[in-house]
């Protein structure tokens, strides 16, 4: 279609929408499925409120008689990226988002026909205008709609990352990081920065790196574990590695890794008790009473 054909397909639009925007609107509402519609998940004002607030942006940026992808559409494009960001966060489906804006499509292609049934031409451009039109803007939605999904699960995996990696303080000077789980670079990342947070926080001396949760020890992992080692003691903390198994022991001796400057205990309790004597804490057991 040339583009005088296309601006003439928008200006019919725009006509269309100025003079029957209530009508549009009503028969948008009703064209809406209750899958469409997820009362479970949106209340009937708030759809309608956003079926009108659409129409009146649509009905501005049809009299600009320029393409989707102009700057006349960019409070269309916005008000979208919005509607589809909220349904993300409220548990719609891709297909119920775009659903928002295709089925209007019945709505228009009504009107269009009874407005311009006498025009063939007028109807065929009109028509053709509008499938650009909401085509274009029902896959901008599916896209806006996708990218923050990927935002949210990225911001779960973090949150998940961070609640998984908690530093408990032992004693005073004493903290401790059990690590459940397999250890890989982002992992690593967090487990780091949340160790050297708590040591500067709390001033602590000694840290204990729990390893009783991983499940296997290979030379990444053992890797990624000398290097929180450094940076905890760059801040002046000492590390003790505990929880090492009998299987991980053997692991790490055929793997030839070498983590001979590196303290190990079997137990937590173990780790424990050295990390108190590095602080020249000593307990003695009281006598019993007869």
């Amino acid at each position: 279609m040339s583009t005088a054909s296309t601006h003439q397909g928008y200006a019919s639009l725009a006509a269309i929408f100025a003079e029957h925007q209530e009508k549009i609107l009503a028969d948008w509402l009703s064209e809406m499925t209750e899958s469409t519609r997820r009362g479970d998940l949106m209340q009937k004002d708030e759809l309608r409120s956003q079926c009108g607030q659409l129409l009146k942006l649509m009905v501005e940026a049809t009299k600009s008689n320029s393409s989707v992808h102009s700057s006349a559409w960019q409070p269309v494009r916005e008000m979208l990226g919005d509607v589809s960001r909220s349904r993300a966060l409220q548990g719609f489906t891709p297909s119920e988002t775009a659903m928002f804006v295709l089925s209007l499509k019945r709505p228009l292609f009504n009107q269009i026909r009874q407005t311009y049934r006498n025009q063939p031409d007028t109807l065929s451009e009109t028509t053709w205008s509008l499938t650009e039109l909401l085509d274009g803007l029902g896959l901008y939605t599916t896209e806006v709609y996708q990218k923050s999904r990927e935002d949210i699960i990225k911001r779960q995996q973090e949150d998940l990352l961070e609640l998984s990696t908690p530093v408990v303080k032992l004693w005073d000077g004493i903290l401790a990081l059990p690590v459940i789980g397999t250890l890989d670079s982002a992992r690593t990342q967090v487990v780091m920065q949340s160790l050297l947070e708590a040591i500067v926080q709390t001033n602590s001396r000694v840290a204990i790196i729990d390893i009783t949760g991983v499940p296997t020890v290979d030379t990444v992992v053992a890797q990624h574990l000398l290097k929180t080692i450094t940076a905890a003691r760059l801040m002046g903390a000492d590390c003790i590695i505990s929880g090492v198994r009998p299987q991980i022991a053997q692991t790490i001796v055929h793997l030839g890794i070498n983590l001979s400057d590196v303290t190990t205990k079997a137990t937590l309790s173990s780790a424990f008790s050295i990390a108190l004597q590095r602080l020249g804490v000593n307990f003695v057991r009281e006598a019993s009473k007869s």
